[in-house]
């Protein structure tokens, strides 16, 4: 596929779509960051200078590096001025008619051969429903935050073109990411789905009552967690042994939670005063984000290490 990544043109201005002009914009791409109105825009940018400003206090680039990616950022409320990007990735809100429409709309103002991407969860066939060049519509899910985790789960329609999914995993990393291409669509595709079937579990433990949330938090964060960022589920069971483990999972499969729907007791702790199921201050909620955050940026930091050795 014969196309230069020229520009790039992010739809929405959130905590996603901020995040993926950073990650793009300081890897050396001119992008357009699209949004409803100039003051969230701002705010954006501003959001993005001290981001970089933190990567940059922390050795991770060069201050210098942090200017030239702001100038390479340009901010608009007007849809139409994607129409000269080579990649355009949406990421408004979770609103399936606000996606379906802006897809429409870019399919009929890009050049015929500019790849259009979602950043959320949504697989591409649905939306595309209203796009007439099907094969360059493609999914590109981001992390959250997308400038600290690398992963980006690369999946396409049926209809999307290979051409289009090997084009884009290329980018992905000359943009420093970590592109995994999914064969088939589904919904959530892998990360979360690994994700909620861990919630889910830990959920029913909870509301069953056999155990706190800190014990059932203190198991995975001394166990598990540890190991999964160095072996992944299936490589730990390859390690463990394959046998033993499917004998195990013959046992203990049919007792593990398979309700279709959260626990009601989450729902009601959901729409409550205090919508948390630890009973954390402010302070211990901020303290406790900052402290991940600080080890997001330790893995970011031997990924450096690891790939310049």
């Amino acid at each position: 596929m014969d196309l230069k990544l020229q520009t790039l043109a992010v739809i929405g201005n959130g905590i996603i779509g901020h995040g993926i002009t950073e990650v793009f914009s300081s890897s050396g791409t001119q992008t357009i960051l699209i949004g409803r109105n100039e003051a969230s825009l701002m705010k954006a940018l501003s959001r993005i200078k001290t981001s970089l400003d933190e990567f940059s206090r922390r050795g991770l680039i060069e201050q210098r590096s942090v200017e030239a990616a702001i100038a390479r950022i340009r901010i608009s409320t007007q849809l139409d001025d994607a129409a000269g990007a080579e990649l355009v990735i949406e990421a408004v809100p979770e609103e399936m008619e606000l996606k379906v429409s802006i897809f429409e709309r870019l399919d009929r103002i890009t050049r015929p051969e500019a790849v259009l991407a979602s950043s959320s969860g949504h697989p591409a066939s649905e939306l595309s429903v209203r796009v007439k060049n099907k094969d360059r519509v493609i999914a590109t899910h981001f992390w959250y935050p997308p400038q600290l985790l690398p992963l980006v789960e690369v999946c396409g329609s049926p209809e999307t073109s290979p051409d289009v999914i090997g084009w884009t995993c290329a980018r992905l990393r000359e943009a420093g990411k970590e592109p995994v291409v999914i064969d088939r669509e589904m919904p959530g595709f892998i990360g979360n789905r690994i994700q909620f079937a861990i919630l889910r579990e830990a959920w029913s433990l909870w509301a069953s009552g056999a155990a706190s949330a800190e014990a059932i938090d203190a198991v995975v964060k001394n166990s598990i967690g540890r190991r999964l960022g160095i072996t992944g589920p299936i490589e730990s069971a390859d390690l463990g042994g394959l046998d033993t483990m499917f004998r195990f999972a013959e046992f203990l499969q049919p007792t593990l939670d398979t309700s279709s729907s959260p626990p009601s007791v989450v729902g009601e702790r959901r729409c409550s005063a205090d919508p948390h199921i630890h009973g954390r201050s402010n302070v211990e909620w901020s303290e406790l984000s900052a402290a991940r955050k600080e080890e997001l940026f330790r893995w970011l930091a031997r990924d450096r290490d690891r790939n310049t050795a």
